[in-house]
């Protein structure tokens, strides 16, 4: 059987931690900050942790276990 092949798309947008764990951009940081409260950017991160139900299919997309 051929080797799996890593979802390009999952590679570019995921980036796993040195603990094995799975971190992506948040939503809402990257373009129309102006007119967002800086309260609300502040409050935003640029990065944040995977939800344990999506890390299983993430984990498989990229090639992993």
């Amino acid at each position: 059987m051929p080797k799996m092949k890593t979802h390009r798309g999952a590679a570019k947008r995921f980036k796993i931690t040195g603990t094995g764990k799975l971190r992506r951009r948040q939503v809402n940081m990257n373009h129309i900050l102006e007119k967002k409260p800086s309260k609300r950017t502040r409050r935003l991160k640029a990065e944040v942790g995977l939800a344990p139900g999506d890390e299983a299919r993430m984990n498989r997309m990229l090639g992993r276990r």
